[in-house]
């Protein structure tokens, strides 16, 4: 509404306030005129009378004709002390009628509308023009008017009183009424304008958001939720609630209890989840899929969001990624060995002359690194497709611990570190000993490789009815925390030591907590930057028991 139009809105509205009011009074006036007309006609006769009721009439007439949106405000008060003048000189013209009564109107407008002022002057006029009138007729009162002629003012005051403090109350009422509108409406305002922002961010993403409430409706849901599940039959919600997914192997299907999206709906929590859509032998989509409940302010579950997206394509790079890894370690291994029989073969010659046996076992010995190397590719790749063997055995941890530790001792003793082991209690566990090997050579030398010179490295082994645990702690550089993060990814090495000596892979820790999760166990790291660093490997115990060492 513009400037101009609330302005005439608000003078009609003061216009249209005074008639309204002054016809409640005319009103009452025209039935009091019907009444007398047919009880007492002759009352129409009376000049007195008459010309009261006209006087009322003619403040009507003032009501409807005259701008008051022109005038002060007071000016209204004309018409209410009009019809008080009215009142009172009808009532001179016919006493009897009950035409008194009519003064509650003019009382009940000056209150309202002029607040204690106009209910005190509408009071005291009134009585005034009353008493007045009969003073200057100068006859005597009959005696059962006196008391009505006392008690008026009073019964005039209490209803001026009344009306003043039920008009304030309103008053008070409607400014905090305006302004919680104000505020609603700021509220309700800005809350739109979240909406649209929030509306168009999500429908410019390109990963799916639905919300929907605690009886599985949906509620929200953007434009790549609807285009990424579209071609594969999802309803109109764009949700899959009666859509079979698959497993990670593409094959297996879900069952409809545990589906992500029946999950959801029962509050769960879901983690980066990856399904696979669409039948095996056509063109499958493999989506990522996270799930978080919403909960009302008692804490109990009241919908929730699921957040999809798309990651064929990253799938299908890593899969193409660890096939040419494997592909080309295979193809490298072969070679590999037999440049490495062809060495053992030369170094076993006696006649060779020192120079080139120093250069024959430099070869070797990078020959070894590099087989080592293609072998954790191996070991890479078959994990990364479920292929990672595990050839359960009865073997004595403590035994490979110790061996492991004896053949890093040589390398350890290059830079002065030392090994600072106890009495080792004997383990005996059900698991494949070459795969505890492997992960103990890997923890073993990297706390040699990380450490400091002259520094030392601890190793312990406990064990309980359940459970063993081997703690691996180094004085070496430490880690920072957005290091630790990413340990266990595959080919990351620490910014710390990317372009130093220390040369690995980056597979090593990747590979060994596969290894020890196929147990039944686990391998976490504990670092502090610039302290050192503890590997923790956990193994259950299966079918066998710990004793101390002798």
């Amino acid at each position: 509404m513009t400037t101009r139009a609330a302005r005439d809105e608000g003078r009609t509205a003061i216009n249209r306030a005074v008639f309204l009011t002054q016809l409640i009074v005319a009103g009452a006036t025209l039935v009091l005129v019907l009444v007398s007309t047919v009880v007492f006609p002759e009352l129409l006769r009376d000049p007195l009378y008459f010309g009261g009721v006209m006087l009322i009439f003619l403040a009507t007439g003032l009501s409807a004709g005259v701008p008051w949106h022109r005038l002060d405000k007071r000016w209204i008060a004309v018409i209410p002390v009009l019809d008080l003048i009215g009142i009172i000189v009808a009532r001179e013209g016919a006493p009897l009628l009950g035409v008194t009564f009519l003064l509650v109107f003019p009382v009940i407008w000056l209150a309202t509308h002029f607040g204690a002022r106009g209910a005190a002057g509408s009071v005291v006029l009134a009585t005034l023009l009353l008493y007045g009138v009969l003073f200057l007729r100068g006859e005597d009162l009959p005696p059962d008017e006196i008391p009505r002629l006392a008690i008026l003012p009073v019964v005039l005051a209490f209803l001026a009183a009344t009306t003043y403090a039920t008009t304030r109350r309103a008053a008070a009422q409607r400014v905090l009424l305006t302004q919680q509108a104000v505020l609603f409406e700021d509220a309700l305002r800005r809350s739109t304008r979240q909406k649209s922002i929030l509306d168009a961010l999500f429908n410019s993403v390109d990963f799916g958001v639905v919300g929907f409430d605690i009886a599985g409706r949906t509620n929200f849901i953007n434009r790549a939720q609807r285009e990424l599940f579209s071609r594969f039959g999802a309803d109109d919600n764009g949700h899959l609630a009666h859509h079979v997914v698959f497993h990670e192997d593409r094959v297996t299907p879900y069952s409809i209890a545990d589906t992500p999206y029946q999950r959801a709906l029962r509050g769960e929590t879901i983690d980066r989840l990856t399904v696979w859509l669409g039948k095996p032998g056509t063109p499958q989509l493999a989506v990522l899929i996270s799930a978080r409940p919403i909960l009302d302010e008692k804490g109990n579950t009241d919908g929730g969001i699921m957040v999809t997206r798309d990651v064929t394509a990253e799938i299908r790079a890593i899969t193409a990624r660890d096939d040419l890894v494997a592909s080309v370690s295979h193809e490298l291994r072969t070679p590999l060995t037999s440049i490495l029989g062809y060495l053992e073969l030369s170094l076993d010659d006696d006649s060779l002359d020192p120079s080139t046996r120093r250069m024959l076992e430099v070869a070797s010995k990078n020959a070894d690194r590099l087989l080592a190397l293609v072998a954790d590719l191996l070991t890479t790749a078959s994990t990364a497709k479920n292929e990672l063997t595990i050839v359960s055995a009865p073997c004595t941890l403590d035994t490979i611990v110790a061996e492991a530790v004896e053949s890093l001792a040589p390398l350890a003793a290059e830079r002065s570190i030392r090994f600072v082991q106890g009495l080792l209690p004997v383990v005996q566990v059900s698991a494949d000993a070459f795969r505890l090997r492997q992960v103990v050579d890997n923890v073993l030398s990297n706390a040699v490789k990380y450490n400091v010179a002259a520094g030392s490295i601890s190793v312990t082994l406990s064990a309980t009815i359940d459970s063993a645990e081997l703690r691996v702690t180094d004085t070496g550089r430490g880690m920072t925390d957005d290091e630790q993060q990413n340990l266990f990814n595959r080919f990351y090495r620490a910014d710390s030591v990317r372009g130093s000596s220390v040369h690995g892979t980056g597979l090593g820790l990747n590979i060994s907590r596969e290894i020890m999760r196929r147990h039944g166990g686990d391998l976490r790291l504990e670092s502090t930057f610039g302290v050192g660093t503890t590997a923790i490997a956990t193994l259950p115990i299966r079918a066998a028991h710990a004793e101390a060492a002798p």
